[in-house]
């Protein structure tokens, strides 16, 4: 069945609402503007998603199918990891701009203009190329992105209130909740499900239709949501990137912080909302797993971060065998290119202490990975170097 309806989340929109007129730091016109004009945006994006089938009959033939996600803590290699997959062509995914534009009619009317301007030298590509180093340039080095590159498809959701996406713009963590959906009631994580089923099945008629495409998605904030998916995409297929905490959470937090700070947030929500998200670092190592344990009939495969990066050719060759997924020459040179690169590693190291988080607390909480990872003695050696 073909689902026309946008959905907006009134009561994040109260919420947030209620959260910037609070906030002392917020002028006026920015509470008056968020208040008019985000209703006014999400009613645009909810007449095109309704045009939809309208507009293109062939929609209701889509179907998404096995779905293939990548979901771990966020910088354990779910981006480099995406982004090798989606080299091959039985992927669907969506590039950043078209994130923001959830419904197949603003798909194909950008699309027809990117391919306008290119008859005509490229100028608006180029124009978008420069705002793109602009808007990029203070956390390229923490999260290389563009807007004409794979994304995570939270994104989506934007639009609808329910997007991890407000975090940055809101750190109000702790008030407003984008990730734990597999807590939220039966009724809203459905009616949210739905209509992020449904933007993948815009993804995918975009991309060529549903019958030979397998959407391709990689989503930190979905740890938050493992049987959310399995509920809405029964033959989903998961990879759980697994890289060593001490690592992962700081840089976390480093790259939101810079965030907030780049944007003038206060320092003392800055702070509160570091503190809930280091709490919810240990939930995105410890969920995914207890839920897909809890489902034997789904395919899953786990990914050791450091064999990813050591040596990615035989790393995405096990990951294709474990998930059932068909290999192709594209993605065979593609991961043997990769092999010859060598995998990416990011030179930055974050420090724990600089936001006051004890090592030995996080040892214990996730005392089962470090063992089954062997983090200690990976820690042991970095320090005999150092």
């Amino acid at each position: 069945m073909c689902g026309s309806r946008f959905y907006f989340d009134w009561s994040n929109f109260a919420t947030m609402l209620r959260l910037l007129r609070d906030d002392p730091a917020t002028p006026r016109k920015r509470y008056l503007t968020f208040m008019v004009a985000l209703p006014m945006i999400a009613a645009l994006h909810a007449l095109c998603f309704a045009l939809d089938p309208v507009l293109f009959p062939s929609l209701r033939r889509v179907q998404v199918r096995a779905p293939t996600f990548s979901v771990g803590h966020a910088r354990s290699g779910t981006t480099y990891l995406h982004r090798l997959m989606a080299a091959d062509p039985q992927f669907s995914y969506p590039l950043m701009y078209e994130l923001f534009f959830p419904s197949l009619l603003q798909k194909r009317l950008l699309r027809l203009i990117l391919r306008i301007d290119a008859r005509f030298g490229k100028p608006l590509r180029r124009r978008l190329d420069a705002v793109e180093e602009q808007m990029f340039a203070e956390t390229d080095d923490m999260h290389k992105t563009g807007f004409f590159v794979p994304e995570e498809d939270d994104f989506f959701l934007t639009w609808s209130l329910n997007s991890g996406f407000w975090i940055v713009m809101f750190p109000y963590m702790g008030e407003l909740d984008f990730y734990h959906v597999d807590r939220w009631t039966a009724r809203k994580r459905r009616r949210v499900m739905a209509f992020y089923r449904e933007c993948v099945r815009r993804q995918l008629a975009l991309n060529g239709g549903g019958g030979h495409l397998t959407h391709l998605s990689k989503n930190p904030t979905f740890c938050g949501r493992v049987e959310a998916l399995i509920e809405t995409f029964p033959d989903a297929r998961f990879i759980v990137p697994m890289r060593n905490p001490y690592e992962t959470i700081p840089s976390l937090l480093k790259m939101l912080q810079t965030e907030w700070r780049l944007r003038g947030r206060d320092e003392r929500l800055i702070a509160q909302s570091l503190r809930v998200l280091a709490d919810q670092s240990i939930h995105s190592y410890t969920h995914p797993l207890d839920v897909l344990a809890g489902h034997p009939e789904v395919r899953s495969c786990v990914v050791d971060y450091r064999e990813l990066v050591a040596a990615p050719t035989a790393t995405m060759r096990r990951v294709y065998e474990e998930l059932g997924l068909n290999l192709g020459p594209e993605a065979a040179t593609e991961f043997e290119a990769a092999g010859r690169r060598g995998g990416h590693e990011t030179a930055h190291r974050y420090s724990l202490g600089e936001f006051g988080l004890d090592p030995a607390e996080i040892r214990t909480r996730l005392a089962s990975f470090f063992d089954e990872f062997g983090w200690d003695a990976e820690e042991k050696g970095r320090s005999h170097v150092n």
